[in-house]
């Protein structure tokens, strides 16, 4: 992935609503480059979800499951 993709997604999470975060983080496939351990975007949309209230059972049973 490029630097250029990276901050791309970096640009996608910071203008992502707490339930979009949310819905990502349950329901994106394997492999998900936000989820993966070898680019920065994991820590990166952790940290913004985090700031935002993070997993909250209200959160939680609105994307349901």
């Amino acid at each position: 992935m490029t630097d250029q993709e990276i901050q791309k997604w970096k640009n996608t999470i910071d203008n992502m609503s707490p339930i979009e975060m949310a819905s990502l983080m349950r329901f994106a496939p394997s492999g998900h480059p936000v989820f993966r351990n070898d680019l920065p975007l994991w820590e990166y949309f952790n940290d913004r979800f985090k700031k935002l209230g993070g997993m909250t059972t209200e959160v939680s049973k609105q994307i349901g499951w």
